[in-house]
This record gives structure tokens, C-alpha cells and sequence, in this order.
């Protein structure tokens, strides 16, 4: 069986991986190898860059394989980046990378096609190739991470928009006030990220502190500052009453966003991952609600909701499905 031999780079504030896989003519991707360095031991670029060029280079060599067999290269990284010029374009969480020409460097050493996408649009193309969205003509992906970005299949294609921002939800201000998410208050990631949760389960537990009512996972003002998400879902995985009030919010305006890709795209299916996949018993029932409530009926009869299927291994993913292209 023909095998399509691929690197992938996965670019994060955190952490950069570089995945070797092949992808065999039944679609299956076997993972062969996987390298991992903190993106903090190389403060410039360059000098990441080519770490992550010595990794890939360690792989083939010891899979005997030559740059001429890869089928191509995929790198998947924080926005805002151009892909169509294959540049990097100062993304909050990478200081330094400013007009970063990835693409053409990679190219260069590599000598294979080397293909370029922000990592929700990349984690839509995984999910639609390998996870939950097999087999749709149209989607979308929620990351509901850290913060909310989404990736959209539509006509069996990625869309990215004229300048690679299409998708990008959490900008939309859903309520007037409210926690904030892309500097904006009560925008849609405000209300539906890791950070915009923490955020309302500040106001919430300080409404409560200042009415004398005792809160056990956060007892005074000065332990707000660490207060998570997952902070409140263990709280309301545990039965605490404020904690699941915290996510029943969360969840209704979830469906309120929801609502509003619901009416404008009219998809098959959306995906969610992260938050809503680890706590989504918390956040469906207030979510199906406000959706029913707000979006067209057909529309939402005919869009299903549900969790991201990859899980902890989308980067990988997402970056192998960049190198096989066909998106």
C-alpha cells in the first residue's frame, strides 16, 4: 500500500510539536514519531524554526526516509497569519514573530509543498477529515479553549475569508456588558472560553461574598484571581449549586452564539472541543434551550451539536491534515 509521508509543526505560546505521519489510501493516518520542546527555550523565530527543522530532519533520517518522499509539510499556529503568503503575523501569544515568512523558509530547506493555517481553521480540517465531522458537506469548529475561535467547512472546502479572518466568532458582542473576550465586553468569547468562564464565576462569587453567602471552592475576594473553569466545573461536577448556575449561564449563551452561526450558515453540524467536550453535560441543557429559542427552527433541526472527538491529539491532527492539503 502507497503511503503519503507527512511532517506536521504544531506552533504554540506553550509548546511546539513536530509530528511525523503517513496517511495510506484507505485515509488513515498512522502517527510514526513526535517531538516536543518548550517555544520558550528560543526566543527568536529563526532560532525555532530551525529546532523544529532539526526534529523533523532526526525523524526521516531514522525512518530512512528522504525529503523527496514527504507528500508535504503542514504548519498549524495562532493567528493573525496570512496563508496564502505564508506568514506569520505577530500572534498575541508568540512575541517576536512579526511578518514571519514560515512558509517559504520551510520550503526552502524542505524543497516539498508546505501548507499554512491558523489552529482553529487547521483543527476544522482535522475534525472534519478525522473526527467528528467525517463525511459532512458543511460545518463548523468552536475551539472553547483558552479562547473561542472557529474553523468552517462549507461545500466540503475550508473557508477562510479574504484576509484568513473568517470564523471569527468570539468577536461577536453578544450582550452590552458582560465579560470580555477579543477586548470587547459581553462578546461571545467573553461569555464562552476558559477565560471569559473564570471571568463570570468572578462576578458571580463576588456577588455572593459581598451578600454574606459563603462560596467553598473560592472563600474569600483574594482567591478569585485563581479561580478556572475547571475550577468550576469541579465545583459543580461535586453538586455545588453556584458553580452549575455559573455554567447554566455559560451554556445559554452558548446557544445565543450558536443561534447566530445557526441562522447565518445554516450548517449540517458544528463541532465543539475543549470546554464543551471535558463539560458538556454542564453546558447542553441551558444550550439546546436558548438555541430552540433563538435560531430558526429548521435551521436548528437540521444542525446537529456536538463534542470534538480528537481530544488531546487535535494539533497533531491538525497539522498532518494540513500537509495532506486536499481542504
Amino acid at each position: 500500500m502507497d503511503k503519503k509521508f507527512l511532517v506536521g509543526f504544531d506552533v504554540g505560546g506553550t509548546k511546539c510539536a513536530v509530528i511525523l505521519g503517513a496517511a495510506g489510501a484507505d485515509g488513515e493516518l498512522e502517527f510514526l514519531e513526535r517531538g516536543v520542546f518548550p517555544t520558550a527555550e528560543f526566543r527568536e523565530p529563526e532560532r525555532c524554526i530551525e529546532e523544529m527543522t532539526r526534529l523533523a530532519d532526526g525523524m526521516l533520517a531514522r525512518h530512512e526516509l528522504t525529503n523527496d518522499r514527504l507528500h508535504g509539510l503542514g504548519v498549524s499556529c495562532g493567528g493573525p497569519l496570512d496563508s496564502r503568503a505564508g506568514v506569520i503575523q505577530s500572534p498575541p501569544n508568540l512575541p517576536g514573530w512579526d511578518e514571519v515568512p514560515i512558509v517559504s523558509m520551510l520550503e526552502n530547506r524542505f524543497r516539498r509543498p508546505v501548507r499554512l493555517q491558523n489552529d482553529a481553521n487547521a483543527g476544522a480540517v482535522a475534525e472534519w477529515k478525522f473526527g467528528a465531522g467525517q463525511g459532512v458537506e458543511s460545518m463548523a469548529f468552536l475551539t472553547f479553549g483558552t479562547g473561542l475561535g472557529a474553523g468552517l467547512i462549507l461545500n466540503k472546502r475550508l473557508y477562510t475569508g479574504c484576509c484568513d479572518l473568517a470564523g471569527e466568532c468570539g468577536h461577536i458582542r453578544l450582550a452590552p456588558f458582560g465579560p470580555a473576550g477579543f477586548g470587547k465586553a459581553g462578546s461571545f468569547e467573553g461569555f464562552c472560553s476558559g477565560g471569559g468562564l473564570a471571568q463570570l464565576a468572578a462576578i458571580r462569587v463576588r456577588e455572593q461574598l459581598q451578600r454574606g453567602i459563603p462560596v467553598e471552592w473560592c472563600p474569600t475576594a483574594a482567591d478569585l484571581c485563581a479561580v478556572t473553569a475547571k475550577t468550576v466545573a469541579d465545583a459543580a461536577d461535586g453538586g455545588d449549586d453556584l458553580a452549575i448556575a455559573i455554567y447554566r449561564e455559560c451554556g445559554e449563551w452558548l446557544g445565543r452564539g450558536l443561534a447566530v452561526l445557526v441562522d447565518l450558515l445554516n450548517p449540517e453540524l458544528i463541532v465543539i472541543g475543549s470546554i464543551f467536550a471535558r463539560s458538556e453535560a454542564l453546558l447542553r441543557p441551558a444550550m439546546e434551550e436558548t438555541l430552540r429559542g433563538e435560531a430558526l427552527p429548521a435551521a436548528a433541526e437540521h444542525c446537529r451539536i456536538v463534542p470534538a472527538q480528537l481530544g488531546e491529539k487535535i494539533g497533531d491532527y491538525a497539522a498532518l491534515s494540513l500537509a495532506m492539503g486536499e481542504y
